[in-house]
């Protein structure tokens, strides 16, 4: 009886080896890649779940009531957060904000100086976005040249991303590829906020329907399906391949003598 437990045991590896070969090539493909898919489908998740979390940031402020100017500079984390201006416009220096396409069309946005009466501050207003297909000569900016009540919102450009070099340009309106506001007020000569505020739709506003996130998270989620999906495939290959392997070994080998 111990012997036949000895044998049962010592049968039982040497039975899921001949199942099983996957050999050693795909074994080392499989350890590289494997962990890299469901890494990069949990990156996903979690890029997912940080764009709703910033989308019900942004919704929330958003829906708030529009703050003064002159509490944006005491603020820590000023993004999506409301603000009312009253002021004007300064129509001599406007920037393009350039590769900017709306519904397959091509187009700048328009950011300009704003300074703002009650806080004596100057802010960089972002417009919004206006077509531009003629790149021979600029576009036709209207500024208005009376005071105005308006409200806008803060925006943060998200950390990474490829960003464009500025070439240099002389003259107005300057073409921009990205916005810093320590660099375009020092091009403008004047002390102003470093942030951009993205105008709400009203009478000086351009195109102003503003996009809060690039990728949005259903999409992220797709990506992470996809990942996921990918590394499934990869192990059920490798699977695959070790069984028939082991099947093809099998036939192979010289079968024992029967006596």
């Amino acid at each position: 009886m111990q012997y036949s437990q000895h044998a049962i045991g010592d049968r039982a590896p040497r039975g899921l080896a001949a199942a099983f070969r996957p050999g050693l090539a795909p074994t080392l493909v499989v350890l590289a890649l494997l962990p890299l898919l469901v890494a990069l489908g949990c990156w996903q998740l979690a890029r997912a779940s940080e764009k709703r979390a910033l989308l019900a940031t942004a919704d929330a402020r958003r829906e708030a009531t529009p703050i003064p100017a002159a509490q944006l500079d005491a603020l820590r984390d000023p993004a999506y957060v409301r603000v009312r201006l009253q002021g004007r416009f300064d129509a001599e220096h406007s920037l393009l904000l350039d590769n900017r396409t709306r519904d397959g069309v091509a187009g700048v946005e328009v950011l300009q100086p704003f300074h703002d009466n009650a806080s004596g501050l100057w802010l960089l207003v972002n417009r919004g976005w206006i077509a531009w297909t003629n790149r021979r000569q600029p576009p036709a900016i209207a500024t208005p040249a009376q005071d105005l009540l308006l409200d806008a919102w803060v925006y943060v450009a998200p950390a990474g991303g490829l960003q464009l070099s500025d070439k240099p340009s002389q003259g107005w309106p300057k073409l921009i590829t990205r916005v810093e506001p320590a660099a375009i007020w020092n091009a403008v000569g004047r002390d102003g906020l470093p942030l951009e505020l993205r105008l709400e739709p009203g009478d000086a506003a351009f195109d102003s329907n503003w996009p809060v996130v690039a990728v949005s998270p259903e999409r992220h989620t797709g990506y992470a399906v996809q990942w996921f999906a990918m590394s499934g495939a990869l192990l059920g290959l490798y699977l695959y391949l070790g069984i028939r392997r082991a099947r093809e070994n099998a036939r192979h080998e010289p079968q024992p003598d029967p006596r």
